[in-house]
């Protein structure tokens, strides 16, 4: 089987069909081979090695600053307006929760926003061509490094420069690295001797799509990767037939290299370090921390055998004792990892993301706790609604929607502040248990899941495997399995859209109860809402099911034959208390969002005949005044008759017009999506809302109770129309049975019954003693 080596060693036979670019020959550029690493570089000047700090670089920038100095906020202006000038469109961030995607959580790359899947095959969707955008990536493999190594971040920028579709349009890898070389040369004022090209391979996990990369280098400090998708290996390279420019420039990395400042950190936060010093009073030696920062990268996690040997030999080259260092040195990587993981938070929930111990909230309170665990383990008098606020604040000229977020992220930050207290406190005899205990990194694993106890809480500190095995768990979307029904695919023409209940058709195919149509108006169960059922000739259909572009219906006592035409008749009924219920939980979810906060989204769903259900993330129980005013939202939206309106459009338009938050019930498979529209509320979905004119029709909603089913998700169900009428029919009998045994008003009822219930305790009190 090929590996990536194995096809790097094809390209690197042929380096100048790969990798060269006019400019090299141009500005004087000689390939030569790293003796280390055995891979090719570009460059001007005279040099023996490639510029990678695995093969022996070192950080030269900080002290020989080359490039023009430009705040973060500046480098991204700077480059936004060259590249728009250089015929690119600009266009604001996707989220940082890949909701269009079901195979991860996190964006981590820009290209992820323009990646889509058609029936299983990765595609490319974007709203213009070419582009620059600044897109905020989350990663969490290197949470350990995160303050420690001067340049690691759990959120960063990365600024996509992308173009698609070569030859037919963009451009390919000479305009590519020109365009490169003349902002950093000319915007950034790097001269050009001290640019280095370094070649390497990019390739999809499967090989489906790889490429030639080149990796732009200046002083030691990577500052950009252009990656070209231009084969795939089918037993051998074949070219795409579409190829794509993926440049990723590191905006951390040039707003760096470009300040000249000891750590990243100092030059991505901003004014946001200088406020932290300021509240907690702490000064830096500057003198001393310019010294690590120039051994930072020998602490670098991915590369050290042995953290604790690493780093006593740091302190012996610094000088000082461990006391010192504690001081002097880990107060201050604390520091910079909790003002990286406040400002990692504040993007996410702006996008929607709630903290949880599970799905794409997992990583979120994994970095939240540990930014609690460090404040607490210095004595920072300092919380992180406040850190996250002096973000918003700081990077209000690049992300001006994180502004819009400010309440919802101070809410959001404050409950998980009082979860993790409460958490401490629930805990605290399993802590004092295993404090001071030699533990595995598996049992370590095991409280963390078990109980959110976190190894800093034991006095320990976590290490690689920790997070290795925690990355390993949570980091990859899951998707529930399903009964697999073989039987040979077989395309049936789906009319269920359309109003008609009774048709004739023909049956193609028959085993054992499942029966397969030529054509069906029969729903099948999708989008959360529950199947049509009805008859196929005189057998009951009791379920309907869709395998791709095969309808499967479930018949009882099955006699029907193959070739046969058959009479078939929908339940009319149950299709329109199913069309009702599901209108009634897009209003439900609209609700929610609006009453309790912009973290609501859609976590499940079950649309049924006697009830509906709506899961929502949210991080503790709805109050009664919280499900009283949901209620009360859903009813005014159905007496203002809003249109119910259904359309189908292209996935890349239906986001550009509508938002990310159209993905309520996960990604689309297709390129095409049902977009459902009620009011504000706006989804891609495939339930059965055409039956429907306006949310009048839907008739009364009624929520019927909630429950918290996990942690951060709440569920509400709730019923509507003629289903909520008989629901208080039947609630309306009842009291009167109750009221005439009791032998009161019906409005003295709760009284009477509370009374009764306190009297009920005291008599069980009194038979216990």
């Amino acid at each position: 089987m090929v590996n990536k080596l194995d096809i790097l060693k094809i390209f690197q036979k042929d380096p100048e069909k790969y990798w060269k670019v006019d400019l090299f020959e141009r500005e004087g550029f000689r390939r030569k081979v790293c003796p280390t690493c055995g891979k090719g570089f570009w460059s001007i000047e005279e040099r023996e090695h490639c510029p990678d700090p695995e093969c022996g670089e070192e950080y030269s920038f900080i002290e020989n600053p080359i490039a023009k100095r430009m705040s973060y906020i500046e480098v991204w202006k700077k480059m936004e307006e060259f590249f728009v000038k250089n015929g690119h469109a600009s266009i604001p961030r996707y989220p940082v929760l890949a909701r269009w995607r079901n195979d991860i959580y996190y964006n981590i790359a820009s290209i992820v926003d323009f990646q889509r899947f058609d029936n299983g095959v990765m595609v490319f969707e974007y709203p213009a061509n070419p582009l620059i955008i600044p897109q905020v990536c989350l990663r969490f493999n290197d949470i350990l490094n995160v303050g420690i190594t001067g340049r690691h971040f759990t959120a960063f920028v990365m600024p996509g420069q992308h173009a698609f579709n070569y030859p037919k349009e963009g451009y390919w890898k000479n305009e590519t690295i020109e365009l490169n070389f003349r902002f950093l040369t000319e915007l950034l004022k790097i001269p050009k001797e001290k640019l280095v090209y370094v070649e390497d391979l990019w390739t999809m996990p499967d090989f489906s799509a790889l490429g030639p990369y080149l990796e732009t280098f200046s002083l030691g400090l990577e500052l950009s990767n252009s990656g070209f998708m231009y084969f795939t290996w089918k037993n051998g390279l074949r070219e795409l037939p579409v190829k794509v420019v993926d440049v990723g420039w590191g905006l951390e990395r040039l707003a760096w290299f470009s300040s000249v400042t000891l750590t990243a950190y100092d030059a991505v936060f901003g004014d946001v370090v200088e406020k932290f010093l300021r509240k907690i009073g702490m000064k830096i030696d500057y003198e001393l921390f310019k010294e690590y920062s120039k051994l930072s990268g020998k602490l670098n996690i991915e590369d050290v055998a042995d953290f604790k040997t690493a780093k006593n030999e740091i302190i012996k080259k610094l000088r000082i004792d461990e006391k010192e260092f504690i001081e002097k040195i880990e107060r201050v990587q604390a520091m910079y990892a909790i003002l990286d993981h406040a400002r990692a938070l504040t993007f996410a929930i702006s996008d929607g993301g709630l903290p949880s111990n599970s799905g794409a909230g997992y990583f979120l309170r994994v970095i939240l706790r540990r930014a609690l665990n460090l404040i607490e383990k210095f004595g920072f008098n300092i919380n992180l609604e406040e850190i996250a606020i002096w973000h918003v604040d700081y990077l209000k000229p690049i992300f001006p929607e994180l502004k819009e977020s400010e309440n919802e992220i101070m809410t959001v930050l404050k409950a998980e502040k009082k979860k993790f207290e409460e958490s401490k406190n629930r805990n605290k005899r399993i802590i004092e248990v295993n404090r001071g205990k030699s533990l595995s990194t598996e049992e370590l694993v095991k409280l963390y899941e078990t109980y959110g106890i976190s190894p800093e809480q034991l006095g320990l500190e976590p290490t690689k495997e920790f997070y290795d095995i925690l990355n390993k768990k949570h980091t990859v979307l899951t998707t529930e399995k399903r009964e697999e029904i073989e039987i040979e695919p077989i395309e049936t023409v789906q009319l269920y859209y359309e109003p008609i209940f009774e048709f004739e058709a023909k049956v193609l195919k028959v085993k054992d109860n499942y029966v397969v149509l030529d054509k069906t108006y029969f729903f099948p169960r999708q989008g959360g809402q529950e199947s049509d059922k009805g008859f196929i000739n005189d057998c009951e259909v009791e379920e309907v099911i869709k395998i791709g572009k095969t309808i499967l219906h479930k018949v009882k006592n099955c006699d029907l034959k193959e070739g046969e035409t058959v009479k078939c008749k929908v339940d009319k009924e149950r299709r329109m208390i199913l069309s009702k219920h599901h209108a009634a939980t897009h209003i439900i979810n609209y609700a929610a969002r609006k009453i309790i906060g912009n973290w609501v989204w859609q976590a499940g769903s079950n649309v049924d005949v006697d009830k509906a259900r709506l899961d929502i993330t949210h991080f503790e129980n709805l109050s009664e005044e919280e499900i009283e005013r949901i209620e009360n939202l859903a009813n005014e939206i159905i007496e203002r008759d809003l249109p119910i309106e259904v359309s189908f459009m292209s996935r890349v338009d239906a986001e550009k017009k509508y938002g990310f938050r159209i993905y309520q019930g996960g990604a689309i498979p297709e390129k095409n999506v049902r977009i459902v529209k009620i009011g504000e509320e706006v989804e891609a979905c495939s339930g059965t809302h055409n039956m429907l004119k306006s949310t009048k029709e839907v008739g009364k909603i009624l929520i019927l109770g909630t429950k918290r089913i996990q942690d951060g998700v709440v569920r509400i169900e709730f019923c509507s129309g003629e289903v909520a009428l008989k629901y208080l029919r039947e609630k309306e009998k009842i009291l009167k049975e109750v009221a005439n045994k009791l032998d009161v008003k019906e409005e003295e009822v709760v009284e009477v019954s509370k009374k009764l219930f306190e009297e009920w305790k005291k008599e069980r009190k009194r038979l216990r003693k």
